[in-house]
């Protein structure tokens, strides 16, 4: 796995857990299904643009945020 999907699938649980939503809930608010959340939140599968959008919106964030890795581990660039 790579140090970028490992950060992404970090930073997408930090966001989730801290709006208070379960992954099923996560999941019925982007149209996706919990066991694609739960892979992404391993770093198992990534998210395409699409999904992204989907969820920034669902955790109301900036696409960008998702990707703030700053105080969540070393940085990779």
């Amino acid at each position: 796995m790579t140090q970028l999907r490992t950060q992404f699938a970090e930073r997408l649980k930090t966001l989730r857990i801290e709006k208070q939503l379960t992954q099923e809930q996560l999941a019925k608010l982007t149209g996706l299904s919990t066991s694609f959340i739960s892979s992404m939140e391993r770093g198992i599968n990534a998210p395409s643009f699409e999904t992204l959008e989907s969820l920034a919106k669902a955790l109301d964030v900036p696409v960008k945020d998702l990707f703030d890795f700053d105080s969540y581990g070393p940085e990779i660039f």
